[in-house]
């Protein structure tokens, strides 16, 4: 069985989020519990296996939808709710070459207007950190 690879556009800059720390833990669910090419399961499974109220995911997702990692669309004809999805750049896959040719894609559909775009911010370096931070023993 081979490993998932996923890009690191956002697991190495999960610390620049601007989100709390609780819709982060939730993405790393969403990376672990997706398909390979980031398909989702719906939001009451994703409930369930989280271990938390529907209500409370749909506050865990807000912060991703706006940020664009995870992506909603409406079902198809005849199926009720909404299908969810990892945006392809955020998505785990099941070797390299498959990757490569979703971001290829993704590239294609973001330019044309089909794809939304990351919504990651552009920092540099890390910010610093005002002072000393105040550490203390648990």
């Amino acid at each position: 069985m081979s490993l998932p690879v996923m890009s690191p556009l956002v697991s190495t800059r999960i610390w620049a989020l601007p989100i709390g720390g609780a819709p982060v833990k939730f993405l790393q669910f969403l990376v672990f519990r997706s398909e390979p090419g980031g398909a989702l399961p719906s939001q009451r499974t994703m409930a369930t296996e989280y271990g938390v109220a529907p209500s409370t995911v749909s506050a865990l997702l807000e912060p991703l939808f706006e940020l664009n990692i995870v992506l909603r669309s409406k079902a198809e004809e005849g199926r009720g709710g909404n299908r969810y999805k990892l945006h392809p750049l955020a998505a785990t896959y099941d070797s390299i070459d498959s990757m490569t040719a979703a971001f290829a894609q993704a590239l294609e559909d973001m330019r044309a207007g089909r794809l939304a775009t990351l919504n990651l911010p552009e920092y540099r370096a890390v910010p610093p950190v005002e002072g000393r931070p105040e550490l203390r023993i648990a």
